[in-house]
């Protein structure tokens, strides 16, 4: 029996282009049933945020040096892009950007139980769809135990900061590999793929990978 396809995705919940880009793959997968398993590691796309964030509108025309127009045009796109996806990107002109060490800590603790993915999904949609406070721990705490995690172990993870350590380890291994951009996608440990590439593209790179394992 062969093994399944090692995917290891490095991405940040802020970033729109990594739920794109996930969407796209799970739909590559689905097309190609190549057996798989999914790893999710954590980078920060905005490590020197302050607690109270940034408008996100004035982060990536910052950022970017891109105009007000460009940035609603790219907001456009993604929300167009998302719809197809089955993402309901609801951009406001009040949405902030938040930095996401404790995000990351918490997705840590929540891979323990097996949950790792399902609370990057609920990160995602408490983000983009609803709007909710990801710098905020009781917004943390509220979306896991949505999704059946113990809340009030939730909270005390982020109030303690014990996967801090952990959490730093790995963000500094996938920066070491040269990650300075999500999503980072790397199949079978050693193909790297960057950005979003729709999911004719990653159906390509499948079906070349399992015809090379093959």
């Amino acid at each position: 029996m062969t093994e399944p396809l090692r995917i290891d995705i490095v991405s940040d919940v802020m970033c729109p282009w990594c739920i794109i880009g996930y969407r796209q793959l799970a739909q590559a997968l689905d097309a190609t049933g190549v057996a798989h398993e999914v790893h999710w590691h954590p980078f920060e796309l905005n490590p020197d945020m302050p607690a109270e964030g940034q408008n996100t509108r004035e982060h990536i025309m910052e950022k970017y040096g891109s105009t007000p127009e460009q940035s609603a045009q790219s907001r456009a796109q993604m929300a167009a892009l998302g719809a197809d996806l089955g993402i309901d990107f609801r951009f406001t002109e009040d949405m902030r950007m938040h930095n996401t060490f404790n995000t990351h800590q918490l997705l840590h603790w929540a891979e323990t139980g097996g949950r790792k993915h399902d609370l990057k999904m609920a990160l995602f949609t408490a983000h983009f769809t609803d709007g909710r406070d990801l710098s905020d721990n009781a917004v943390l705490a509220d979306v896991a135990g949505e999704i059946g995690l113990d809340r009030e172990e939730a909270l005390a993870v982020l109030d303690d900061q014990r996967f801090a350590a952990e959490v730093r380890k790995s963000e500094d291994f996938w920066i070491q590999q040269g990650i300075r951009g999500v999503p980072a996608v790397v199949f079978d440990r050693q193909h790297l793929v960057t950005g979003a590439q729709g999911a004719e593209n990653y159906k390509s790179i499948l079906t070349q990978l399992t015809q090379k394992a093959g």
